[in-house]
């Protein structure tokens, strides 16, 4: 039964439209399913409304007809949550400067939709968190409503009131090899009817939805993901200062090794973690880890590698100078790509960024390209407001071209011909015709 009597899953509500939430938000319209968009940034509402998409990777052509046409509801007024059969949160999960969850967007979505929540309405949170958040944090937020939702997973088990599951988002941002409903879709409810009701409604657009025992399994599933990448990515970016120790290509070795066709999956270095998941959420599982009396060493230390990455970039570029005959703190040092990964817009957590605060630490003079950010936003930890993307045309004028984000729009050719010297985080330029003396890899 959906709520007053409606078809089931006819109208969903979606909290939190950024990477992660507006394109399920389209994904469920597409599907036929009414959409109520709701986000507490006005702005980002306003250009919904209008028809213009705040997401460079998202590309909608049809999304004022979507919204004239009422199928696409863009909104601050969080009252119309009462209209809509699911409800699903899609909010950031931070972590405090001691690398604590920050719950606050999650606690604050909940008591929101505690305010306005109905008989019969089905709760999905699909923000990256620790194993139980679901049911310590979010389940009793919501039944301050005076509605119940029981826990346990007996399939006679009566259903409740209302229904509550957690079914974590596996977005790639810039993927175009995955489409979103083509990845399969984890549930886990806080009951077996709760399960079975976000199964159905997930079904509306994914094409393999997995519904695991309880919420702390598809909590740590989400984890587990992102805590592989983080270490392997780790364990890879050791290995590169190793080999560079000891004049061996990194990039080389992990091809030939990734010739073996079972046992090895490749993974390559990089300037350290950039995004909202990889970089934060293996913290997330230390923190509740450390209330259960132990510790996660192995996550801790990947970690701590992945962070220092940027410290070591710094230092080869401070080397690379010297060996050039100038000083890091008189240089000027151009920075290719600030977004966390190749062809988007998203600096979350970029190893850019911390670069560029450890250049300008040591006094040089920095500036940044990126053909997906016109200009530097404020974040929580560093402060370029007001830094906008220089011409590319301009390589030629710097003492040095760190390549952070290898777009694919970058004619490195071209850049290796015209730059002084390049400091090469990505291998982008391996190869390449002039290289030769002019670039280091780092």
């Amino acid at each position: 039964m959906g709520v007053k009597g409606k078809p089931p899953d006819s109208t969903v509500a979606v909290i939190g439209l950024g990477y992660a939430g507006l394109p399920l938000a389209l994904e469920f319209v597409r599907a036929g399913v009414r959409v109520i968009g709701l986000d507490v940034d006005s702005e980002k509402i306003r250009q919904l409304k209008d028809g213009g998409c705040y997401l460079k990777h998202v590309s909608v052509p049809d999304l004022a007809g979507l919204v004239q046409q009422g199928r696409f509801r863009p909104a601050t007024d969080f009252s119309e949550l009462r209209e809509a059969e699911g409800i699903i949160i899609c909010v950031p999960t931070p972590v405090t400067e001691s690398l604590e969850p920050d719950l606050q967007f999650v606690v604050s979505s909940s008591q929101t939709i505690s305010r306005y929540l109905e008989r019969g309405q089905l709760i999905v949170l699909e923000s990256t968190t620790y194993p139980g958040t679901t049911e310590e944090v979010v389940l009793p937020i919501l039944e301050e409503s005076g509605l119940r939702c029981p826990k346990g997973q007996q399939p006679r088990q009566p259903a409740g009131d209302f229904y509550l599951a957690f079914s974590p988002e596996r977005i790639d941002p810039g993927n175009r090899r995955f489409a979103l409903a083509d990845i399969p879709k984890i549930i886990g409810g806080v009951n077996a009817a709760s399960a079975e009701r976000a199964k159905r409604l997930y079904s509306r657009v994914f094409k393999k939805v997995v519904v695991v025992s309880t919420t702390q399994t598809a909590e740590m599933a989400k984890l587990l993901e992102n805590i592989y990448r983080a270490v392997n990515v780790a364990l890879v970016n050791e290995l590169k200062i190793i080999c560079r120790r000891m004049g061996i290509d990194i990039w080389e070795v992990i091809e030939a090794a990734a010739t073996k066709p079972f046992g090895f999956a490749p993974f390559y270095p990089g300037p350290g973690l950039g995004g909202h998941c990889i970089p934060i959420d293996p913290f997330y599982l230390a923190w509740k880890v450390r209330q259960h009396g132990m510790t996660t060493r192995f996550i801790e230390l990947a970690g701590e590698i992945n962070t220092a990455m940027a410290d070591h970039v710094v230092q080869s570029i401070g080397e690379a100078l010297k060996a050039s005959g100038k000083e890091l703190e008189q240089a000027k040092i151009l920075i290719l790509g600030v977004a966390y990964k190749k062809d988007i817009d998203d600096t979350r957590e970029s190893p850019a960024l911390r670069i560029m605060h450890l250049l300008k630490e040591r006094g040089a003079a920095v500036a940044y390209n990126d053909p997906h950010v016109p200009q530097l936003p404020r974040t929580r930890r560093y402060d370029f407001s007001g830094l906008a993307s220089v011409p590319l045309e301009r390589v030629g004028d710097y003492d040095c071209v760190v390549i952070v984000t290898d777009h694919s729009s970058y004619d490195f050719g071209q850049i290796v011909k015209e730059a002084r010297l390049i400091v090469d985080t990505r291998n982008a330029t391996q190869g390449l015709p002039h290289s030769a003396g002019k670039v280091v890899s780092a």
